[in-house]
């Protein structure tokens, strides 16, 4: 699908900041007023329960935008004293890097990583991740199809259509 440069722009907008739903709306279907509303998001902001707002983009659709996500497992040698949690704050500081997990397993760490192409992420790994200190070894997975993304499911065949599944 090919779309315009601001239609793009907006997309990215909304992907990094994205708009919530009207304080009014949220209020009626709480059975809140409004200044309650608003006190507690205020609140939930404050103490970083709500940390951002976002929106899903099924970018596969927007011709220019075909880029790669990789999943990438990282084993590590955790530091005496700090744990796992200096390596992975070195690593999400990348600005190649989406999500960061500790994980329980084989590997230590899973590392979401995007690029414009699968190139971009093969030199990430050589040359950024895997040259940490902390980092022992890496095994990356490239993300060939998204099928269902943070509760959102991007394309349904017929099938799929017909099945009925309770939450």
């Amino acid at each position: 699908m090919k779309l315009s440069e601001k239609q793009i722009e907006i997309l990215e907008i909304l992907e990094n900041n994205s708009a919530r739903i009207p304080v009014e709306d949220i209020a009626k279907m709480a059975e809140l007023s409004i200044e309650e509303t608003n006190e507690a998001l205020e609140k939930l902001e404050e103490l970083k329960v709500l940390v951002r707002y976002t929106s899903v983009i099924d970018w596969a659709k927007v011709d220019g935008h075909e880029g790669v996500t990789a999943m990438i497992d990282v084993k590590v040698a955790p530091k005496r004293g700090v744990g796992f949690g200096e390596v992975a704050q070195r690593i999400y500081r990348f600005k190649e890097v989406r999500s960061v997990y500790l994980m329980s397993g084989a590997y230590d760490l899973s590392v979401i990583v995007e690029g414009r192409s699968m190139n971009e992420v093969a030199r990430f790994v050589s040359e950024k991740l895997s040259t940490l200190d902390s980092v022992l070894s890496t095994t990356t997975h490239f993300i060939l199809k998204k099928y269902k993304h943070d509760g959102t499911i991007f394309e349904q065949n017929e099938d799929d259509k017909r099945i009925v599944v309770s939450p």
